[in-house]
């Protein structure tokens, strides 16, 4: 799996949202919503909400500690506690982040920031509620828990409380260099704190500390793969779903030679390159000088293998059985790779040609490419610019995701799932190809779960098939099996049988997954190797 693949794809994202003038973002409640508010008591003190419509929703509540001034690149802190209300119904910062990227949350966020979000139904249900709590992806860099507003997810099937959750990104949680005497995964630590949260205050919100889903996609999925593994999260979560990331796959962690090389270059861009100072020179560092310095984009910062909070990494793990055996829902979208292989033609007007299409493939894998044009001609595919996204899309993510989905079913109950819906909302503002069909491509599966302004609205078939896709994820939340008697069907992925359910309208229920997207291709041309 290589770095280009996290980089394409959201460089598709950002490239979508610099069209736009939507701002990621937390979004307060709507104008005209209900203005009732709603009290719970938490372990830490009282919390003051806001009734919306259907739901009861608690913003920035902390979970911990600011890490601020001396907290800096410390293990998450407990929280002081409080007697008045805190009040609850406005998000608040996320956490501190470049602003290089369109995706970027807007003011750059601060390093006060680890709160998180509950969202659960107005209207109190029989016996307590399955907890999800999702983390947001962004490459570790960037993002925050509040842009995902959770109604839907939380009022599906029998409800469920939603909590989104903020944790510290890039240099601030993930930062490995010698001479900085700072733990090196801090943002799944900040995760982990998340969860002994939920465990203390689920049952005030109606939910059941007992029965936690874990959920995130991209970065939040690779989050989820590097959970499943670490000890510290052992007993937190009963259940995961994992979208868009491959837990068997390099992305999903660096080496803490990986780390160190690029906590290297922040060292020295920060002007504190000496070993023997490092440590003080980057903790007098403002944190905007931090963010300056730091390495942004796409591929600067992944959970780090560091034998305490990431023992090994997640695909040797999963390989060996040597993870949390919790049941499993994981895919990814049919067209991960869409957005990146219509950039060209999006930005410019002009379509991929055939011969562009061959350039691109022998200029992406070398010697290996007349034989992957042999696979994905031309001819089998709308335009040039569909064949390159199948051809990005089946060699990194499709085969990573079958790959996971066969290790994680040698120990534990799985489900998988491609969505495949034809023409799924894009980002809001940003043309389409006139050549071909985005379908569904890398993050945009999130407009069917969550309210995020950066999607177009969904039409009346996609606002069906969305009803379903939250009624399967809610009842997979809920008892560990996605099926529910108004939808179709959905088998256990297994060794003997790996059945992969398609999500599409009119067409949910299984699809040949391997051989939809080459996948004895792919491996046989890496075994060749």
């Amino acid at each position: 799996m290589r770095a280009w693949r996290f980089r394409l794809a959201l460089a598709a994202v950002s490239a979508a949202l610099a069209a736009t003038v939507i701002t990621a973002g937390p979004t307060a409640a709507h104008p005209g919503a209900d203005t009732g508010s709603a009290r719970v008591m938490t372990a830490e003190g009282p919390v003051l909400g806001a009734v919306d419509g259907g739901v009861r929703t608690y913003q920035g509540v902390p979970y911990a500690a600011p890490p601020t001034g001396a907290r800096r690149w410390k293990e998450p802190q407990p929280v002081r506690s409080w007697t008045s209300p805190l009040d609850a119904r406005a998000p608040r910062s996320a956490c501190a982040q470049p602003e290089d990227q369109p995706i970027s949350i807007e003011g750059g966020g601060s390093e006060d920031c680890l709160h998180l979000n509950v969202t659960t139904p107005a209207v109190r249900r029989t016996g307590p509620l399955p907890v999800i709590v999702w983390i947001h992806g962004g490459s570790f860099t960037y993002g925050d828990g509040a842009t995902y507003r959770a109604s839907k997810l939380a009022t599906a099937g029998q409800g469920a409380v939603v909590v989104t959750v903020n944790y510290r990104l890039g240099a601030f949680g993930f930062l490995s260099v010698p001479g900085l005497d700072v733990p090196v995964n801090l943002g799944l630590l900040d995760q982990q704190a998340a969860l002994k949260w939920v465990r203390r205050n689920a049952g005030a919100f109606g939910g059941d500390p007992r029965n936690v889903t874990i959920m995130g996609q991209s970065g939040g999925g690779y989050s989820v793969c590097a959970q499943l593994v670490s000890p510290g999260a052992r007993g937190l979560f009963s259940k995961a779903i994992v979208q868009s990331a491959g837990c068997v796959g390099p992305d999903g962690s660096f080496t803490r030679a990986q780390a160190e090389r690029n906590g290297h270059d922040v060292a020295v861009s920060a002007g504190c390159d000496d070993p023997r100072t490092v440590d003080g020179c980057l903790r007098n560092k403002s944190t905007a000088e931090v963010v300056a310095a730091s390495v942004s984009g796409h591929d600067g910062y992944r959970p780090v293998v560091d034998g305490k909070v990431l023992p090994e990494a997640p695909s040797q793990a999963l390989a060996a059985g040597r993870f949390a055996r919790v049941p499993v829902l994981h895919g990814s979208t049919h067209d991960e790779m869409s957005g990146p292989a219509a950039l060209d033609e999006t930005l410019t007007g002009i379509p991929l040609t055939a011969e562009g299409y061959a350039e691109k493939i022998a200029e992406q894998f070398g010697e290996d490419a007349p034989a992957i044009l042999a696979e994905y001609p031309v001819g089998d595919h709308p335009a040039p610019g569909a064949a390159l996204s199948a051809v990005l899309t089946d060699s990194e993510w499709s085969t990573a995701a079958f790959d996971t989905q066969r290790a994680l079913a040698r120990y534990t109950r799985v489900h998988a799932y491609d969505f495949a819906e034809t023409e799924s909302p894009y980002f809001k503002g940003f043309p389409r190809p006139a050549s071909f069909s985005l379908g569904t491509g890398h993050m945009t599966d999130l407009a069917y779960l969550f309210e995020n302004d950066i999607f177009e609205p969904l039409d009346a078939p996609r606002s069906e098939l969305s009803r379903t896709v939250l009624a399967y994820w809610s009842r997979f939340a809920s008892t560990g099996d996605p099926n529910v008697r108004e939808a179709p069907s959905w088998q256990r992925f297994t060794a003997r049988t790996p059945y992969v359910q398609r999500l599409a309208s009119g067409r949910t229920g299984y699809t040949d997954f391997a051989a939809d997207h080459h996948y004895a291709f792919w491996k046989g041309l890496t075994a060749s190797r």
